[in-house]
């Protein structure tokens, strides 16, 4: 656990006008453009600002409505970096940019190639010590089994996502050894089957809302534990229960427009852990 939370970049995506009309939702509700433009602009200034994380913004593509949804494309952990095969066919382009950015960085590229697999980043959920993969209707077995063979140091577990986009429509990392999770019957019951395949023990903080319980969680210097959070205009039951998390510097970002086409906050950035060069 060690590290964990110790981010030193973050890959973002700017928002396509294609977004508003043909980003892929399971709602009719229509997207204010600008409106949307004006919460990512916020978001990523917290990232780079605020936080200090070094920001690299890849360029909005009108080919692809939902890119700005970042990280379904990868699943970085260490060095290493897995180029996904989304489970959308329309997102699957989306995955080049994220190739060559990654390699800029020089991270290690392992590339999904297996066309029986399918595979979402937001459907890994990792927590310092393991891998819990949502199969969803965007990831798979065979997408879990890759990942799998790719972070071998890691358990891998599956979890069925039966309602929800991802698993991380529900759940997220509120620090070393906290789930954050929603209070609906299905998240409560992923919860548990997620407990009950693990060897670590993890404390929960349940949250009244589950779309609330997807945080961006960070254990910068001289910022200490972090958390990205709905805020109380989106959520206001579950904006109290956030301040339960004492000794973290709590950030809402709102996040009203794209979660109109299912966005939710780690959606919109790859959080990767770059050592120094010795």
């Amino acid at each position: 656990m060690a590290g964990f939370g110790h981010y030193t970049h973050a890959i973002v995506r700017g928002i396509p006008a294609s977004l508003a009309k043909e980003a892929l939702r399971s709602s009719q509700s229509e997207v204010d453009l600008a409106g949307a433009r004006k919460e990512h602009e916020a978001y990523v200034q917290v990232l780079g600002t605020r936080l200090g994380l070094e920001v690299v913004e890849l360029p909005a593509d009108e080919s692809l409505p939902d890119c700005v949804f970042v990280e379904d494309a990868v699943v970085v952990c260490g060095d290493t970096a897995l180029i996904t095969r989304p489970g959308a066919e329309s997102r699957r382009k989306e995955t080049e940019v994220m190739k060559a950015a990654l390699k800029n960085l020089n991270l290690n590229i392992v590339e999904m190639t297996d066309e029986n697999a399918t595979l979402d980043g937001g459907d890994v959920l990792f927590t310092g010590q393991e891998f819990f993969v949502g199969l969803s209707k965007r990831t798979n077995q065979k997408g879990a089994e890759i990942l799998a063979d790719v972070f071998k140091d890691y358990a891998v577990s599956t979890v069925p996502v039966l309602q929800g986009l991802h698993l991380k429509s529900f759940c997220s990392m509120g620090g070393p050894g906290l789930i954050l999770i929603g209070s609906s019957e299905h998240a409560q019951k992923t919860l548990k089957i997620m407990q009950q395949m693990s060897d670590h023990r993890y404390d929960k903080l349940t949250l009244p809302d589950d779309a609330a319980a997807n945080c961006l969680y960070m254990n910068l210097p001289n910022k200490g534990h972090v958390l990205v959070h709905p805020t109380a205009e989106e959520y206001p039951e579950s904006a109290t229960v956030f301040d339960k998390l004492k000794d973290h510097m709590l950030i809402p970002v709102s996040n009203i427009e794209k979660t109109k086409v299912d966005g939710a906050l780690t959606c919109c950035s790859v959080l990767i852990t770059k050592r120094a060069n010795i």
